[in-house]
């Protein structure tokens, strides 16, 4: 490709997509219809590309991607679903995400500032929240809900309609079958993930001060480490002891309105 070459001769690109003049495509890339490609996103070699599917600017996205394929859900019947990528994320080798469902809402979602690393997936209808970070070969099924600066561990995996809270940590290797908290460090296998900890250097990284996070650890302490209390009683404990707190509250809110239940803390012996 020369320099002042945008789209390398071998790439194939429909007369149906709209790309920004900026946007760079390298060798062998395949763009369908119905794509659109905001300005400043690179589109490595060997990528495949299928619309309908909004890309926003600034985005890095690296050899053997493929992106808007459609949904791996029997119910799909060829309708014109989507897939919407925000600005600023890097997309490595291999990865896949794929469009949304009609019964899911029609549309999959990734935000801002996002890293997938290789060999991830992102399967239909998921919302993926801005800086989240998803490791090697980690495999989000249908449905699933990542919040912001969420970090989802190499190799794990997820059950359909999971959610995962806002600055959690999931470790290598690990199989979601509940909802994990905002906050928590998890880890385990199927049936086994429990809550390891606080994710709070994430917290202190991402500007949440100390009076903040004591205030969380508190809630946890509450939450998942009293003895004596039913769950009802320890979310009523926790919202009137620290209900101030604005991370708290939507902590709280996370709990109450989960529906596969949530990761617990290790019980010791």
């Amino acid at each position: 490709m020369s320099a002042d070459m945008k789209i390398h001769s071998t790439a194939v690109v429909s007369t149906k997509a709209v790309l920004h003049e900026s946007v760079k495509v390298g060798p062998y890339s395949v763009i369908g219809a119905d794509v659109e490609i905001a300005a400043g996103t690179t589109v490595a070699s060997h990528v495949r590309i299928s619309g309908p599917i909004r890309i926003g600017e600034k985005n890095s996205i690296d050899s053997f991607v493929s992106l808007g394929g459609a949904p791996q859900d029997l119910s799909y019947r060829g309708e014109p679903t989507t897939l919407v990528i925000g600005n600023g994320n890097i997309i490595r080798e291999y990865v896949s995400i794929h469009r949304g469902t009609v019964k899911g809402g029609g549309k999959t979602e990734i935000g801002n500032s996002c890293m997938l690393m290789a060999y991830s997936h992102v399967g239909h209808d998921c919302i993926i929240g801005n800086h989240v970070i998803i490791v090697n070969a980690a495999h989000l099924a249908g449905h699933t809900e990542v919040a912001e600066r969420a970090t989802v561990g190499g190799l794990t995996g997820t059950h359909q309609f999971s959610r995962i809270g806002k600055f959690s940590f999931i470790g290598g290797g690990s199989a979601v079958s509940k909802d994990v908290p905002p906050y928590a460090m998890v880890t385990g296998e199927r049936g086994q993930m429990r809550i390891s900890g606080l994710n709070k250097v994430g917290m202190r990284r991402n500007g949440i001060s100390r009076q903040i996070i004591a205030k969380i650890d508190a809630a946890y302490r509450i939450l998942f480490y009293s003895q004596n209390l039913l769950h009802k009683e320890a979310l009523d404990k926790a919202e009137q002891e620290l209900g101030d707190c604005k991370e708290v509250t939507e902590l709280l809110y996370f709990i109450r309105s989960s529906k596969r239940g949530v990761v617990k803390r290790v019980k010791k012996r």
